[in-house]
């Protein structure tokens, strides 16, 4: 009986040894010592547009500040000696500007996710008072974060551009009467007078294109052109910026310019947005006979000499299939005006330059809910269907290619400023963007894309950032920062967590 026990005993005293080691835990990674490498964090001042400010949702208030990549970055440098950074913060989360005690027209509250879709905050939450006057409760600088959105290139060298005085010629931005330290004040003035030790300078480039873009390219704004002097001209301004910002040996990160049109505020709308029966496919297809059968006439009319040539040039029976309206049951194709068309009015008042777009054709973002709406109530003028859209509501291919052109001209400047300045560390916006927009991005277990509510990386406006968005690019500072400097911000773990920053915001949030 005591050899058996101690046999058995033998047993579980080697059962549990095997245990034990099976189960050992490993040993706590230990990180290193975060160190600045050669860049002095002591005094860091952001200078940029929208991104900078953290503008999100349409909008800027106060928790999506708080979350803006810059103030993301000042946490992590105050590790190291940063010191304390400072916002032109909104008086409350709602958004919106007043000036004087009256609304801003297109400064309005911020847009909130209304089950389907992005809808206004007031939609959900009733009326509500725009406190953040730009006029009565200034804000205190000077401001570390020098983000205005809104700001071209140019805009950063412009001395009227915070002053109240020109909001009537629209040459002032709201945004920067309210932060600005003077109304003949520069925004780069204003970021230079804090003697910074260290400066990102983001986004610069990126309204210059995108202004034209969300206008359709309707020409009420313009894309900046690369040529030309300093606060004219990109190149020569965005050299003036870096040269600024670097003298004395002061260190930084730079942005390119992404593809604004990979945003979701253009991809988001699909060409073929009108769902129609048989019955109402057939009935517009008779009101559209006349205006088909027109094309082929002026085309019979040209190639048999009784129109002509010279009335328009480049028609041609291509042109004429491409113009001709044709309804089916099931999606179909909007119907737009397209300027790069012949302009067949003067042989035809009827035939105006409209045809159905195609997936080449990019809707922005705001006519989903225009299109399908009637014209003064008239239920046989419906947009997009029966009634073209006009040119502000759609980019075309060859709008798109101009905004492509500016942009790759800008960042042929911007890494040609970089490379060769040992000051510069440069961050791939464009290159983050273009993932985004095609497989994604990892962020500490979450897949981030650019689409529009479920993307986890952009706001309801599909063009800006959101809180998480604006976490992963501080990261991608500071890989820069890193990989420039010799600092180990990402190797000490001194990063941004995504699990601590929000893909939206609550209505409820005041």
């Amino acid at each position: 009986m005591n050899t058996r026990y101690i046999f058995l005993l033998l047993l579980l005293i080697g059962f549990f040894s095997c245990n034990e080691e099976d189960t050992i835990l490993p040993k706590e990674v230990v990180l290193p010592e975060l160190t600045s490498g050669s860049a002095d964090f002591s005094k860091y001042v952001a200078v940029g547009a929208s991104f900078t400010a953290g503008f999100t949702d349409n909008a800027l208030f106060k928790a999506a500040q708080q979350n803006s990549f810059p103030n993301i970055l000042s946490k992590e440098f105050a590790k190291i000696g940063g010191t304390a950074f400072t916002q032109p913060l909104t008086n409350d989360n709602y958004g919106g500007l007043a000036a004087g005690g009256s609304r801003i027209p297109g400064f309005e509250p911020r847009l909130v996710f209304g089950g389907a879709g992005p809808v206004a905050l007031e939609t959900v939450i009733g009326p509500i008072t725009v406190s953040t006057d730009i006029l009565t409760n200034k804000p205190t600088g000077p401001f570390t974060n020098m983000g205005v959105p809104g700001a071209k290139s140019f805009h950063l060298l412009f001395n009227g551009y915070g002053n109240p005085a020109n909001l009537a010629t629209q040459t002032a931005n709201p945004y920067f009467i309210r932060m600005a330290s003077s109304p003949t004040a520069t925004i780069l003035g204003d970021a230079m007078v804090q003697k910074p030790t260290f400066f990102t300078l983001s986004e610069i480039g990126g309204n210059d294109v995108l202004g034209f873009a969300v206008s359709g390219g309707d020409g009420t704004n313009t894309i900046t052109p690369s040529a030309g002097p300093p606060g004219v001209g990109f190149d020569q301004t965005f050299a003036t910026l870096v040269t600024t910002l670097t003298a004395g040996g002061v260190k930084g990160v730079v942005t390119n310019v992404p593809y604004i049109t990979d945003l979701p505020h253009f991809t988001t709308v699909p060409y073929n947005a009108v769902p129609l029966d048989a019955a109402t496919a057939a009935q517009l297809n008779a009101a559209f006979a006349a205006y088909n059968a027109g094309l082929q006439n002026v085309l019979n009319g040209i190639n048999a000499g009784l129109i002509p040539a010279a009335a328009a040039p480049n028609f041609n029976q291509a042109e004429v299939n491409k113009r001709k309206i044709n309804f089916v049951a099931g999606k179909n194709a909007v119907l737009i005006l397209d300027e790069t068309l012949s302009n067949l009015t003067g042989i035809n008042a009827a035939l105006t330059n409209m045809r159905q777009a195609t997936a080449a054709d990019l809707l922005v973002l705001p006519s989903m809910s225009f299109i399908g709406t009637t014209v003064g109530g008239n239920p046989q003028l419906i947009n997009g269907v029966s009634v073209p859209l006009a040119d502000k509501w759609v980019l075309l291919p060859s709008e798109q290619a101009q905004i492509k052109a500016a942009t790759d001209a800008y960042n042929a400047s911007i890494a040609a400023v970089a490379s060769s300045n040992p000051n510069i560390a440069l961050v791939d916006l464009n290159g983050i963007l273009t993932q985004l927009a095609t497989t994604g991005v990892k962020f500490n277990g979450f897949t981030l894309k650019a689409n529009l509510v479920t993307g986890g990386a952009i706001g309801l406006d599909g063009i800006h950032l959101n809180a998480r968005g604006y976490a992963y690019m501080a990261n991608k500072f500071l890989e820069a920062i890193d990989a420039k400097f010799g600092s180990n911000f990402v190797a000490s773990g001194s990063i941004a967590k995504a699990a601590d920053y929000p893909t939206n915001y609550s209505p409820a949030l005041k």
